[in-house]
C-alpha cells in the first residue's frame, strides 16, 4: 500500500455511507468501510476516531466555510442578511449528486446514534454561528434567536434541495425556505382567517 493515499478521507466517507445503507450502521464494522475504500484498516484512524465520526466529516468543512464567511461578510451588513448569505453559500460544498444527500438523511433518521450525533453537530454549529455574531457586535440573546431562526431556514430549505427530481439550486431553496419564515412571522399581526400576503426575498443569500 502506497504511503501516499489519494483523496483518502473522502473514499472513507463514500464508502462508509454506502456500507451504513446496506448493511446497516450497526452491521458494518471499520474494517469493512477501509475494505470497501481500497485502504488499510490502520489508515482509517487517520481522519476519524470512530466509524460514526466517518459520516460527519463535512462538518468542519461546514464550520471552516461559515467562519470564512461572516468574518469576511462587511461590516455594515445586517446580521440576519450575513447568516442567510453565509449558509446559502455553503451550496458549494455539497454533493453534486443529491441522491448522496438523501442516502445520508436516510441513513441518520434509521439510527439513533447516528441522530444523537447529528443533534450535537448541529449544536456546536449554533455555538460557532453565535460567536461569529458576537464578533460584529450582536448581542448574546439576538444572537440566539437569529441563529436559531437561520438554522431553521438552513434545514428547511437543505430538505427542499434534497427532494426527488429538483433541480432548483441550494441558494433557491434557502430564499424560499426565508420567505416561507416571513410569511409565517407576519401571521403574528394579521387578523384570524387573513390569508398570508406575498413575501419578500427573506434577507440576502448571493
Amino acid at each position: 500500500m502506497p504511503r501516499w493515499e489519494p483523496n483518502a478521507q473522502l473514499r472513507l466517507e463514500e464508502a462508509a455511507l454506502d456500507l451504513f445503507a446496506e448493511r446497516g450502521y450497526d452491521g458494518t464494522t471499520v474494517a469493512d468501510i477501509a475494505e470497501r475504500a481500497g485502504l488499510m484498516k490502520r489508515s482509517f484512524f487517520r481522519y476519524f476516531r470512530d466509524k460514526r465520526e466517518a459520516l460527519f466529516g463535512g462538518a468542519d468543512r461546514l464550520a471552516a466555510h461559515f467562519q470564512e464567511e461572516l468574518e469576511s461578510a462587511p461590516a455594515d451588513l445586517p446580521p440576519w442578511d450575513a447568516l442567510l448569505t453565509a449558509l446559502a453559500r455553503s451550496g458549494r460544498l455539497f454533493p453534486e449528486d443529491r441522491g448522496l444527500a438523501r442516502k445520508r438523511q436516510n441513513v441518520i433518521a434509521a439510527n439513533p446514534e447516528l441522530r444523537e450525533r447529528e443533534v450535537l453537530k448541529v449544536a456546536r454549529l449554533d455555538d460557532l454561528l453565535r460567536a461569529l455574531l458576537a464578533k460584529r457586535g450582536v448581542p448574546e440573546p439576538q444572537a440566539a434567536y437569529l441563529v436559531r431562526l437561520a438554522l431553521t431556514v438552513y434545514e428547511q430549505g437543505f430538505d427542499r434541495w434534497t427532494e426527488p427530481h429538483t433541480t432548483t439550486s441550494f441558494k433557491e431553496c434557502m430564499a424560499d425556505a426565508a420567505g416561507e419564515l416571513d410569511r409565517a412571522l407576519r401571521l403574528r399581526t394579521a387578523p384570524a382567517g387573513t390569508p398570508p400576503t406575498g413575501a419578500p426575498d427573506g434577507g440576502t443569500a448571493g
